[in-house]
């Protein structure tokens, strides 16, 4: 295994090198993110497949696990809905899996891993698809002229002084999602990776408090606000929802 990312006193990060492999002559290394991210993608596809086959098989008097699934389910689409009212089913399935595989990534440290939203190399292409569903929304919706004006905006369409500043706020979206979902989930990593360090063995039980705040809590608001600010910004470039 490779060598991890290490402070001095041997405080880990559980950033380490698994194997490494040539591409066109250069090395590549597969760290402990691949694997955690394939880990989540093998639990979330198992889930998935598990449900479809409970629902298609679906009782009556529903088990705990249809239960579940249905719990699942009406939450993810109460939360769409509230947030973005008739547009709502055209995005469930999208808002649902980011939901889900985010939640997951944040709260893996609980299973050992280390949370793949921690690596920005996660995060920035979530804020990517997220920047470009809003973009596609507001061609869609949008006329030309109509996004022309809100470049220019709070100016006349006629002098465009306030464009290039317009410009900077749409292109930093992506960025401020990516960096703020890894951020919370990096700085909560580094605190328990010095936690551990500086206390060794003696950081074996009581520490389990601070994995609920850091893995747990913090993970499912992170989650959730990354969620509903891709909500937001895709409602506003609907409207309400005419075509153009």
């Amino acid at each position: 295994m490779g060598h991890g990312i290490l402070l001095s006193g041997g405080v880990d990060f559980n950033v380490h090198g698994v194997f490494q492999y040539s591409f066109f002559g250069h090395p590549v290394w597969i760290t402990t993110t691949h694997i955690s991210i394939l880990i989540v993608m093998l639990l979330l596809t198992a889930f998935a497949i598990a449900a479809n086959r409970c629902m298609a098989k679906a009782a009556e008097v529903p088990g705990a696990f249809q239960n579940v699934v249905e719990m699942v389910v009406e939450k993810l689409d109460g939360m769409v809905g509230g947030s973005m009212g008739q547009a709502a089913p055209r995005f469930q399935n999208y808002i649902g899996t980011l939901f889900i595989f985010i939640l997951i990534s944040n709260i893996s440290g609980l299973l050992g891993l280390r949370p793949p939203t921690a690596d920005y190399g996660v995060t920035l292409p979530l804020a990517l698809v997220t920047f470009a569903m809003i973009h596609f929304n507001k061609w869609k919706y949008q006329k030309p002229l109509t996004i022309w004006a809100d470049l220019c905006s709070p100016l006349p369409p006629w002098l465009p002084i306030w464009m290039p500043i317009n410009v900077v706020s749409a292109v930093a979206v992506p960025i401020s999602l990516s960096l703020r979902l890894f951020a919370n989930v990096l700085s909560g990593t580094a605190m328990m990776a010095l936690l551990y360090g500086l206390l060794g063995w003696f950081a074996t039980a009581w520490p389990a408090a601070l994995h609920v705040y850091f893995d747990l809590f913090s993970g499912a608001i992170q989650t959730y606000v990354f969620c509903m600010l891709t909500m937001t910004y895709i409602s506003n470039e609907i409207g309400d929802g005419t075509r153009r």
